[in-house]
């Protein structure tokens, strides 16, 4: 009675350690958590724009070199970094991505590790800030580096560490960011990835991992109009052709396209007019007007409705004036998302990294993201890691972008957790 009685116990303890294979990963998880903040301050204190991340991209390979990896290769579009760690079971290559640069904004949240740093931006000399939480996200990956490296007898397979640079756009003139990585072959050859996870942190509750199944957040266009008319004294119209006048019709005009013009039963979509640039005088019509706008959609069919709608409402306008209208459409960033099915397969995945209560269904977003460029080729999560001080709700704290954007560093283990957890359960959700 005794002997069955201990093989029950044995066959129960050995159930339960098969039914959790990640338990002996939270010892480690919890080291590395004092290494991911300390990390992510000094990445704080000393960000670097785009297309510029040197110490940066220095930082990573030294840790990914420390801790053994099968191969790091530097230089990938500019400054990237991509580590491969070869799994010490049969599985799959999947792939693990964290961006690196920063912003041309000065910092304002006053933190002992604030930054003070400077750089030249489209030839302008400008304060520098990780303002959009592009640190958390290296020290994040550096922190899963190191648990998966440690783990590595029981990790299933390869995994491939994309430290991007660019995200934000490589200055004028270069090339840069994800577009830049994939045409530079991080997605090919023998190690090529099946799936890539990416994670953003954004000002919503502390420690929620949020998603959303297909479209998540907007493709991207940067608009560019001119209008060139006939310059003439203000006080006598008639005698020239006023491209300012056309700019404050086409202002009006755009903002119709979106509601009139396309099907919102697939998605919004925005037209922003940021810059506007036409005249030195009060009392003089200059002959060209310069503007610059954003655009963001959620339909790939709808998106060419509004582009070939933009065209002709511009070019309308613009002739009815007498003012010649040039239109230019540049830089798309296609549309990001979660893959259905691999959102569906991963998901007992994100509840153990973050708690069943804390992963939440989100709204679009209507920013955009180049993580789109892996997600061409192949299926990817892209998860936003809510970063709001405890009994914060969303839209009360300094957005990213801000001068003011301040992580709350409680969060980022969870972030952690969860790139870990998919590198170690990927075999198995994906039934392989």
């Amino acid at each position: 009675m005794k002997k069955m009685i201990c093989l029950v116990a044995l066959t129960v303890a050995s159930t339960a350690a098969v039914a959790d294979p990640k338990s002996a990963l939270d010892a480690s998880l919890e080291a590395v958590e004092k290494n991911v903040i300390a990390w992510r301050r000094d990445l704080h204190e000393h960000p670097e724009l785009s297309n510029r991340e040197f110490r940066t991209s220095k930082l990573v390979a030294e840790h990914l070199r420390q801790l053994g990896f099968d191969n790091v290769k530097t230089g990938v579009a500019h400054t990237g970094v991509v580590g491969t760690l070869v799994g010490g079971k049969p599985g799959p290559v999947i792939a693990l991505r964290a961006d690196m640069d920063g912003l041309p904004v000065e910092e304002k949240t006053g933190l002992p590790f604030a930054s003070k740093a400077r750089g030249e931006y489209n030839g302008e000399e400008v304060s520098v800030m990780h303002a959009c939480g592009h640190d958390t996200h290296v020290a994040m990956l550096m922190g899963a580096a190191e648990v998966l490296a440690k783990h590595r007898d029981e990790l299933p397979g390869t995994v491939k560490f994309i430290f991007q640079p660019a995200e934000e756009g490589a200055p004028l003139g270069e090339e840069g960011g994800a577009s830049m990585m994939v045409a530079e072959g991080v997605l090919d050859g023998p190690d090529a990835p099946e799936a890539i996870l990416g994670l953003h942190v954004w000002p919503v509750a502390n420690g929620t991992l949020n998603y959303r199944a297909g479209s998540f957040m907007a493709s991207a266009d940067s608009l560019y109009i001119t209008l060139e008319g006939e310059q003439t004294h203000g006080s006598s119209p008639w005698r020239g052709a006023d491209p300012i006048y056309v700019a404050g019709q086409i202002m009006v005009a755009l903002q119709g396209i979106p509601s009139r013009f396309l099907d919102i039963t697939k998605g919004p979509a925005v037209i922003t007019i940021g810059s506007i640039h036409g005249g030195v005088r009060g009392n003089i019509i200059p002959d060209r007007v310069e503007m610059m706008g954003t655009i963001r959609t959620f339909d790939a069919g709808e998106r060419e409705v509004l582009l070939a709608k933009l065209r002709s409402t511009v070019e309308g306008l613009a002739k009815t004036a007498g003012i010649k209208a040039t239109v230019s459409i540049e830089g798309s960033t296609p549309i990001t998302g979660n893959d259905p099915e691999l959102l569906r397969q991963m998901m007992p995945t994100l509840n153990w990294a973050a708690g069943a209560d804390k992963v939440v269904e989100h709204p679009l977003i209507t920013g955009a993201e180049d993580f789109a460029y892996y997600e061409e080729r192949i299926p990817g999560l892209f998860l936003m890691l809510g970063v709001n001080d405890p009994g914060v709700p969303a839209g009360a704290s300094p957005s990213n972008h801000s001068p003011m954007f301040s992580p709350n560093e409680d969060a980022l283990i969870t972030g952690v957790r969860a790139l870990v957890g998919f590198a170690m359960d990927y075999k198995s959700a994906r039934g392989k």
